[in-house]
């Protein structure tokens, strides 16, 4: 069976919807910044970005496809990811990579 690149876009926000309820509203808000704002701007760069854990004002995310062991991944987690969550929610403090 082939899935068209919709029907798997909303295969996707499905399975996110059902495992965001699972999640606190910091959280999610997080991933909705994730969602919207960061991982178009890194999936240009043919990355990825996924969120990890959210625990004591530290966002854990994983860097997937070309950001993963880019020597500039470090500086778009630090002056892009982490200025853009701090910007929209105050309660986070850092954001680590996995």
């Amino acid at each position: 069976m082939i899935i068209i690149p919709m029907e798997k876009n909303l295969f996707m926000k499905l399975r996110l919807k059902k495992k965001n309820e699972n999640l606190d509203e910091i959280e999610k808000k997080i991933i909705q910044i994730l969602e919207t704002k960061i991982r178009p701007a890194v999936a240009r760069d043919g990355g990825d970005i996924k969120f990890k854990e959210f625990k004591d004002g530290k966002v854990k995310v994983e860097m997937q496809g070309s950001c993963s062991g880019c020597p500039s991944s470090t500086m778009t987690l630090k002056q892009g990811v982490e200025n853009m969550l701090k910007h929209y929610i105050p309660e986070v403090n850092e954001v680590i990579p996995v």
